[in-house]
């Protein structure tokens, strides 16, 4: 079971935090932490953003316009 000392709003303090087990295949990865002096549950989560990539873009209204002329 993984553990980590993480802030806790209810115990409001440091508080050590374990995975419980994880119904959804994550293991060690999860996401999902419970403070162990409360049982409060924290969700982490971590996001990646990529470049945009110019295809993507929207002109904006009337540019197309401009390009034209």
């Amino acid at each position: 079971m993984s553990e980590r000392e993480l802030y806790c709003d209810s115990c409001q303090g440091v508080q050590l935090f374990e995975v419980p087990p994880c119904g959804d295949g994550h293991g060690v990865d999860c996401p999902e932490f419970v403070c162990t002096a409360c049982g409060a549950a924290v969700l982490i989560a971590t996001f990646r953003f990529g470049p945009a990539r110019l295809s993507d873009r929207r002109p904006a209204p009337g540019e197309a316009h401009r390009r034209a002329a």
